[in-house]
């Protein structure tokens, strides 16, 4: 958060260590470093999740499961001043939480607009809290399945969809299962289907960037997919970095975590046994459409036409045609359908075109 690393273990009494990165600056060698501050609210905990947007951490899985603080569900952490971490409250009321992704809510639900919602994968559910209020958090839903061991997901951009994954449900031999829930509204979340992967591996810890999953997948390492159609739950898995190149079985074994949010593009995938790989996806990810198209705004020739980035002009001059300066919308003015147009251009690349309208 900010310059600042939070620590936490599942050793007891380690609390939660927080570290001013800024200190390794410094260009000395064999510096041995403290930490810069300690929160010993709970000794141990599994995770720790921050809102950046709110300046709150939710540690989670502190304690053991319904013996430690908070009941080992969410414990809310101030971090207006990093170095002075404070207190903030509680959300217990459904026991231990294994993993929370806690976000400024803006998807369709208009009640919840603009309010800050945690989405805590519990072991046996997947429970949506309303932390807006850290004195009076508020369940609004707790949504159970046919579960082995509900671990971790992530909120799709447009915070329609939440993808998780379970722990156990690939062991005996069964194909990796991601699950997709819909969570338009945020009372009534609907699961939509389940993607079945290409290996027997244990997913782990999955994260979305785009219009993709970046799933750490023990055994089978990183795999990426592509999203089709989150109603159907259908995925394209596009790229895979295997770090357990033995066998794909579901086991414990390989890639614990990933990070695919690195401005450059960079990720960087954990192995339990292997080590830290940093990696560059050479697949093209596209972004997310928008959940409601838009007028595309009157089309006018640029002065100076620049190379496009998406079409290139196969039929035609330039002066036959307009095209928006953002590419999105070409026309020759009126005329008839048929191939009486005046130009043509050509996709440089492959894309997903989605439509509304009838033609």
């Amino acid at each position: 958060y900010k310059h600042y690393a939070l620590i936490v273990s599942e050793i007891s009494g380690h609390g939660l260590q927080i570290f001013n990165l800024n200190l390794l600056l410094d260009d000395r060698k064999n510096v041995a470093y403290t930490e810069t501050s300690h929160y010993s609210e709970f000794g141990n905990a599994h995770n720790i999740f921050v809102n950046e947007d709110t300046g709150f951490a939710y540690a989670v899985g502190n304690g053991f499961w319904s013996f430690g603080p908070c009941k080992g569900g969410l414990n809310f952490v101030d971090l207006s001043n990093p170095e002075k971490p404070k207190s903030a409250g509680c959300y217990e009321e459904d026991g231990y939480t294994h993993d929370v992704q806690c976000v400024i809510y803006t998807g369709p639900d208009k009640g919840y607009k603009n309010k800050e919602i945690c989405f805590a994968s519990n072991e046996d559910t997947v429970t949506i809290i309303d932390v807006s209020n850290k004195e009076n958090p508020i369940q609004i839903a707790r949504f159970e399945y046919q579960h082995k061991y509900t671990h971790q997901g992530w909120l799709t951009e447009d915070h329609e969809y939440f993808i998780y994954d379970d722990e156990l449900d690939e062991r005996g031999g069964q194909l990796t299962k991601t699950y997709v829930l819909d969570v338009r509204k945020l009372s009534q979340p609907k699961l939509t289907g389940i993607h079945s992967g290409r290996t027997q591996a244990i997913d782990h810890n999955l994260y979305v960037r785009d219009n993709a999953v970046f799933q750490a997948n023990y055994r089978a390492g990183l795999n990426v997919l592509s999203i089709r159609d989150m109603s159907k739950a259908d995925f394209d898995e596009i790229a895979y970095f295997d770090v357990y190149p033995d066998d794909d079985d579901g086991d414990f074994n390989g890639a614990w975590s990933n990070y695919p949010f690195f401005p450059s593009g960079t990720i960087v995938v954990s192995g339990i046994e292997q080590g830290l790989f940093v990696l560059k996806l050479t697949a093209e990810i596209t972004p997310r459409p928008t959940t409601t198209p838009t007028q595309s705004p009157r089309p006018t020739r640029t002065s100076s036409p620049t190379a496009f980035s998406f079409w290139e002009l196969t039929r035609g001059s330039k002066n036959d045609c307009e095209i928006t300066d953002d590419e999105r919308c070409v026309t020759d003015g009126p005329g008839e359908y048929g191939n009486s147009e005046k130009c043509v251009y050509t996709a440089k690349k492959d894309m997903i075109l989605e439509v509304d309208g009838v033609f």
